[in-house]
Order: structure tokens, then C-alpha cells, then sequence
């Protein structure tokens, strides 16, 4: 019995030793990811002109009757998304509906596109099929070099439709794809994090501009903004 109590012992002190070692490394990588967001931050602030002239840039492209088109892959696919949902939508004060899709949020097509064509092909099919002249394709990626966004790219520019990229650091294929980038100079988890705020700026620019010129209609049930062919 104390053979055994003395190994029980042992073993309790031994999880106990690990658990706070656990704590300790869990502490120390917290501490690190987030000692790595201000120079994160940095990076984007230095680009902050880029962001107002994009928001600008928006405003008078819907609203003639434009359209903006994003896509990206994992977590950026739900940034991509986060600003369609914003221009559809709203950001801050009501304003009207402007169009925005999510190239990757239409699963039937998304599938279909990547079962007969391959997943390099899942985007620039979407844009032959939506984009029209003078529409904005956003395209978002940390690493940069994500094949189905630089075909997107490539179908874009043929349609002369202005490429925009988020991206990490650079250069990178992207951002020489794309027309515009603005590229956070970080690891991958704290660009992403940054393209969000960088997304917010954009809307925030992008509301600044239509307050401006004097077109923050009312919302009204039903109304549908114009579009050109």
C-alpha cells in the first residue's frame, strides 16, 4: 500500500509539474501573438491613404449602378464575406442596399465550378459570369499565392474590371496579379487580422464618401439600386 501511495503521489506531482508547464507555454504564445499585433498594425496604418482611396474608390463605383465581387480561401473567404455582408447591408448608419457577392459562399456552384473544372478555376469562372466592366474584384490572401485567386485576377483584368488585393507581405504573386494591394507585413494569423480592420476602414471610407456627396438615401422597402449593363 505505501509502494503504491508514494507511486500516486509521484504521479500527481508529476501532472501537476506538466500542467503548469502547459500554462506557462500557453501564456508565453499568447503573449508573443499579440506582441506581434501592434507592428502588425503599424504596417497598415503606414497604408492608411491606400484604404480611403479604395472606400472612395467604392462609393462612386456602386454607386453608378457597379458592383463589387470578393473571394478568398478559409479565413479569408469569411473576411471576403464579412464585407459583402457590409454593403449589402449596412456598416454604421442606414443607407441603401449597393451589390456585393462573395465569389465562395454559393456552395452549388462552388461545387459544381470545382467538381467539372478544377478548384484553380472556382473564381474566374465566377467573375466571367458576374463581372461586368468597371466592377471591383477585392481579393483577399496572407500568403499571396493562391492559384484560383490569381486565375481571378487573370479573368478580371481581361474584363477591365479593377483588381484590389489584401495580402501579407510582400511582393507576392497577388499583388503583382492586382491593379491596388495593401500588404501587412506579418506572419499569417496577425495579417488576417489586420485585413478585417482594414476592411472595417474601407466601410467606414466608404460611408464618409456617400455622406459627402450627398446620396445617403433613405432605406426603402423593396427599392433596388441601379445597375449598368
Amino acid at each position: 500500500m505505501t509502494t503504491e501511495w508514494t507511486l500516486r503521489e509521484a504521479e500527481l506531482s508529476s501532472a501537476a509539474h506538466d500542467t503548469k508547464g502547459a500554462r506557462r507555454a500557453s501564456a508565453e504564445a499568447v503573449r508573443g501573438h499579440l506582441d506581434q499585433v501592434l507592428p502588425a498594425l503599424a504596417s497598415l496604418r503606414s497604408q492608411s491613404h491606400q484604404l480611403a482611396a479604395w472606400g472612395q474608390e467604392l462609393a462612386l463605383r456602386l454607386l453608378g449602378g457597379q458592383r463589387l465581387l470578393a473571394a478568398g480561401n478559409g479565413g479569408s473567404a469569411a473576411e471576403a464575406q464579412h464585407l459583402t455582408a457590409e454593403l449589402v447591408g449596412r456598416f454604421d448608419a442606414d443607407r441603401r442596399p449597393f451589390s456585393a457577392i462573395s465569389l465562395h459562399a454559393e456552395t452549388s456552384a462552388v461545387t459544381a465550378i470545382a467538381n467539372d473544372y478544377g478548384f484553380e478555376e472556382l473564381f474566374a469562372r465566377q467573375v466571367r459570369a458576374h463581372a461586368r466592366s468597371g466592377d471591383i474584384l477585392m481579393l483577399l490572401s496572407t500568403s499571396g499565392k493562391s492559384p484560383n485567386l490569381l486565375r481571378a485576377a487573370e479573368a478580371a483584368a481581361r474584363l477591365n474590371v479593377t483588381t484590389w488585393a489584401l495580402t501579407g507581405p510582400a511582393p507576392n504573386p497577388l499583388a503583382s496579379a492586382c491593379a491596388e494591394t495593401v500588404a501587412i507585413d506579418a506572419v499569417a494569423a496577425n495579417a488576417q487580422e489586420c485585413h478585417l480592420i482594414a476592411l472595417h476602414a474601407v466601410c467606414r471610407a466608404f460611408d464618409a464618401a456617400l455622406a459627402q456627396r450627398g446620396r445617403r438615401a433613405p432605406v426603402r422597402s423593396g427599392s433596388i439600386p441601379g445597375r449598368l449593363p
